[in-house]
């Protein structure tokens, strides 16, 4: 008796092989009026093409550079598959990428986005769609494509990942940072963060297993908040309030706190001879990375180095420019604060 495994009498078809078309169309008829919500003058969002046309002279430019960023989210998607918390993972992927353009002074223009699970929940991806839509959205940038796949025996059950890509444009002469104007007491202003973003979460993970919590408990660091709902809280997106100053010319480096936290982030918009000098007591640890230090018996430079603590973005400005800086960012609704300055290194 053979071993080899029957074939079906109808013949195989890409279904017996764990692909759902028709799945995947739903899911494009879903997400069109998302992509549609997000445009922007230059853009077309009108998904199904093979590729997406963007006027930079209709968007108002001159004489533009052309900025891209690609990132994901990490192993946060862990959290949001387990507990079913997808809406908020969209936002993470558009702000890790919008905010690497706004770090060089790019305004975003376009996003497009790649889907990949084993098998295709469409509830679930629209969910995580309608959040990337809403990071364009906060961003403003247009949605104008993406890929989705569904790769049956690369992700088991409902795993998927995420990876974004966006393009951005400054005029030539203004993209940042303006390394050869710093100078030895420039301010460093921060932004607040809304909690640890999108990095260090394989170590977050490990702290709460060595907890004993469980995600639908209460947070220990936030009030009427299941661990799950803090830790879930998206990336927060500093493009609207921040680049008007940057186009004033009011900013001469920035950084986005990434992976590297507040150790290796800064020195990426920093001139050589000198550094960013952080004043750690210039604002208050939030309870989350309070938390996270005292449960996990992290000291504090790999607090520094792993997450933001609390600052998200930071600008350098001259000394005569941070009043206004802060106020502009203070009546955007950011909470801002000088937080250290440039030394001599």
């Amino acid at each position: 008796m053979s071993d080899t495994p029957a074939r079906p009498a109808h013949g195989l078809t890409y279904a017996d092989a764990g692909v759902d078309i028709d799945a995947g169309e739903m899911l494009v008829d879903a997400i069109k009026p998302l992509a549609k919500s997000t445009a922007r003058p230059g853009s077309t969002p009108s998904l199904g093409g093979f590729g997406a046309l963007f006027d930079l002279k209709a968007a108002g430019f001159e004489d533009p550079l052309i900025v891209s960023t690609t990132d994901g989210v990490g192993t946060k998607l862990k959290i949001a598959i387990d507990t079913g918390r997808h809406d908020g993972v969209g936002v993470d992927l558009v702000a890790m990428c919008v905010n690497d353009l706004l770090a060089q002074g790019a305004e975003p223009l376009l996003f497009l986005d790649y889907f990949a699970t084993g098998k295709l929940d469409v509830d679930a991806a629209r969910r995580v769609i309608a959040g990337i839509a809403e990071g364009c959205r906060q961003a403003g940038c247009a949605l104008v494509g993406g890929e989705t796949a569904e790769m049956p025996g690369m992700y088991a059950g409902g795993d998927y990942d995420l990876a974004g890509f966006s393009l951005g444009a400054v005029e030539r002469g203004h993209a940042l940072p303006y390394l050869d104007r710093q100078a030895a007491g420039d301010v460093v202003i921060g932004l607040a963060s809304s909690g640890p973003h999108s990095n260090g979460y394989s170590l977050i993970r490990r702290v709460v297993e060595a907890s004993g919590l469980g995600w639908g408990d209460d947070a220990p660091f936030a009030k009427d908040r299941s661990l799950a709902q803090a830790l879930m809280t998206p990336t927060r997106i500093y493009v609207k309030p921040v680049l008007p100053l940057m186009k004033a010319g009011l900013v001469k480096g920035a950084a986005h706190i990434t992976g590297g936290g507040l150790i290796e982030n800064p020195p990426r918009c920093v001139a050589e001879g000198l550094k960013a000098v952080f004043d750690w007591e210039a604002w208050p640890m939030p309870p989350v990375f309070q938390w996270l230090a005292e449960t996990g018996g992290i000291d504090a430079h790999e607090m520094r180095r792993t997450f933001n603590c609390g600052v998200g973005f930071i600008l350098i400005v001259a000394p005569e420019n941070a009043e206004p800086v802060l106020a502009a960012l203070l009546n955007a609704g950011e909470a801002a604060f000088v937080c250290g300055q440039l030394e001599v290194a």
